[in-house]
C-alpha cells in the first residue's frame, strides 16, 4: 500500500486485504474512472446547469486541459488546494482536474469565512485556493489575499469567471506578496502525459460538519471514496436513464458521493446542477429537465409541500426523492411522496464515511421510522453505552462504526483522534441510535445531548 500523506491514519493491512478481496477497493483513481465513463458514455449529457449542457466526452476533455494548466502553473502531486465553489460545472471540472494533476482538493463550504478558511489553509499548507471573486456580497479574493499574506505558502489563487462580467484580473496577476491570481477560464493547456497516481493515496479532503470551532479535515482516498459513490448509486438503483437533481449545498456529505455527482456519473446518468435550493426553483428544474431522482434535506419537506399546490408543471418524471439528514422526519415528509407521486428514501451520510440508507424496496414504515441499513456489508456497527459495552437491540446507545469507506483518523489531529476513534479503529459518530431486529437503525439525536459519550481513552 502506498503511504498516505504524512498526518493521515492508514487502514491496518488486514483490513486493506479484506476490502480488496471483497471487491470494494478496485485500484482506480477517480480521475481514471472519469476517463472510463467518457469512453463508455461519451456523447451522453453528463452535466446540466441552466442552458449549459456538457457531455461526458467534453467533461473529460475539459478536465484534461485544466489539469495540464494546473501543472503548467506549478502544482505538484500531493500539494493541497482549497476549493470553495457553488454548484456549477466548474466545481466538478476543477475537483477532477486537480486530482488528475495529482493535487489534493480540499472541499470547503462557501459559507466559511475567516478564521476558518485561513485555518484550513494553514493546517493543509495549501498552495492554491479556488473561489468566486465575490459571493453573496462577500469578497473571497480579498480574503485570499489576507490569507496569502499570513501564510506565504499560498501562492496560487484561481477565481471563478462570472457570467456577464470580466474577471477582475483578466489574466495572470501577482500581488506584492508574490501570490499569483488568475481566472479559472484561463486554465486551458494541451494535455501532456498522464501521471501515474495511486488509488491508495488521498483523493480529496472533506471537512467535518457541525464543528463549533475549527473544522476537522477528513482524508478520503480514491479507493474508499470511489467505493462509497459506486455502492450508494447501486443502493438507490441509479441507472444511465436517470436525471439526478444536485441541489444540496456542495458541502453536504451526500452532494458529491452519497451517491451525489460522482455516483450519478458512475452510472452514466445526467446530473443537473442547481445553485438555488429553494423548492420553487427545484420544482421548475425537475419539470424542465425531466428529473427522475432528487435529493432534498428532510427538514425542507414542509417548504416543498407549501409550494406544490400552486405549481402547475408536469412532475411525473420524478420516481424517487432522497430525504437527507439524521433528525427524525417531520410529519410533512410522510406526505411528500404521495403529493409528488414517487417513492421516498432516507439517506444519512457523514463526511468521515458512514452512510445509512433505506433501499427502494423497503416498506414505507421503514422509510418513515428508520434510517435504513449501513451501505456496506463490511460496515461494522456497534451501539454502546457510556462504558463502551454493547447494548441489546432496541436500546439506545452511541453509534460506532468502521468499514471500507470510513476513515481511521482526522488529518494532523492526534488529540481529536484520541477522542473520536476507539483503540480498535471505530469512529465515534456522536449519534444516539438503536438497532432493530431487522438490522435497520433508528436515530434519536446527538449522543452528547444524552450524556452517553465516553469522555476519554480510558472509557474505551
Amino acid at each position: 500500500m502506498t503511504p498516505l500523506l504524512k498526518g493521515c491514519t492508514p487502514w491496518p493491512e488486514e483490513f486493506v486485504d479484506r476490502y480488496w478481496a471483497a471487491g470494494h477497493w478496485r485500484g482506480n483513481t477517480l480521475d481514471n474512472l472519469l476517463r472510463d465513463w467518457a469512453l463508455e458514455y461519451g456523447p451522453r449529457t453528463a452535466l446540466v446547469h441552466g442552458d449549459t449542457r456538457i457531455t461526458y466526452a467534453h467533461l473529460n476533455r475539459s478536465v484534461n486541459r485544466m489539469a495540464a494548466a494546473f501543472r503548467m502553473r506549478g502544482l505538484r502531486p500531493g500539494q493541497r488546494v482549497v476549493v470553495q465553489l457553488p454548484n456549477v460545472p466548474e466545481r466538478v471540472i476543477t475537483v477532477f482536474a486537480l486530482m488528475r494533476a495529482g493535487a489534493v482538493p480540499v472541499l470547503c463550504p462557501l459559507s466559511y469565512r475567516e478564521p476558518h478558511v485561513p485555518g484550513i489553509v494553514r493546517i493543509t499548507q495549501a498552495i492554491g485556493y479556488v473561489a468566486p471573486p465575490t459571493h453573496q456580497g462577500f469578497d473571497h479574493t480579498a480574503m485570499a489575499g489576507r490569507t496569502a499574506a499570513q501564510w506565504p505558502f499560498l501562492r496560487r489563487v484561481f477565481t471563478l469567471d462570472e457570467p456577464g462580467t470580466s474577471s477582475p484580473y483578466g489574466g495572470l496577476t501577482t500581488d506584492p506578496s508574490g501570490c499569483q491570481y488568475s481566472p479559472l477560464g484561463s486554465l486551458d493547456s494541451p494535455p501532456g502525459p498522464a501521471l501515474a497516481l495511486s488509488a491508495d493515496q488521498v483523493a480529496l479532503f472533506l471537512l467535518s460538519t457541525g464543528a463549533a470551532e475549527a473544522p476537522r479535515l477528513i482524508p478520503r482516498t480514491h479507493n474508499d471514496y470511489a467505493y462509497q459513490a459506486r455502492a450508494a448509486a447501486e443502493s438507490v438503483a441509479l441507472t444511465a436513464n436517470d436525471v439526478y437533481l444536485a441541489a444540496l449545498p456542495p458541502d453536504s456529505p451526500v452532494a458529491f458521493a452519497g451517491p451525489g455527482v460522482v455516483g450519478a456519473l458512475a452510472t452514466g446518468a445526467t446530473v443537473v446542477l442547481v445553485e438555488d435550493p429553494e423548492p420553487a426553483t427545484c420544482l421548475a428544474v425537475i419539470a424542465r429537465e425531466r428529473v427522475t431522482v432528487a435529493a432534498v434535506e428532510a427538514s425542507d419537506a414542509g417548504a416543498w409541500l407549501d409550494v406544490l399546490p400552486a405549481f402547475q408543471a408536469d412532475l411525473s418524471s420524478l420516481r424517487s426523492v432522497h430525504l437527507i439528514g439524521a433528525d427524525p422526519l417531520p410529519e410533512a415528509a410522510g406526505r411528500l411522496g404521495a403529493e409528488l407521486g414517487c417513492r421516498l428514501q432516507r439517506i444519512l451520510a457523514m463526511p468521515e464515511g458512514l452512510l445509512l440508507l433505506t433501499r427502494p424496496d423497503d416498506p414505507e414504515k421503514a422509510v418513515l421510522s428508520t434510517l435504513g441499513r449501513p451501505l456496506s456489508p463490511d460496515d461494522e456497527i456497534r451501539i454502546v453505552d457510556a462504558e463502551g459495552k454493547e447494548v441489546p437491540d432496541g436500546e439506545p446507545g452511541e453509534l460506532l462504526v468502521r468499514g471500507p469507506y470510513t476513515v481511521r483518523g482526522y488529518y494532523r489531529a492526534p488529540e481529536e483522534n484520541a477522542r473520536s476513534f476507539t483503540a480498535d479503529g471505530r469512529f465515534r459518530t456522536g449519534l444516539l441510535a438503536s438497532r432493530n431486529p431487522d438490522g435497520t437503525l433508528a436515530l434519536f439525536g446527538r449522543a452528547a445531548d444524552f450524556s452517553i459519550v465516553p469522555q476519554g481513552p480510558a472509557d474505551r
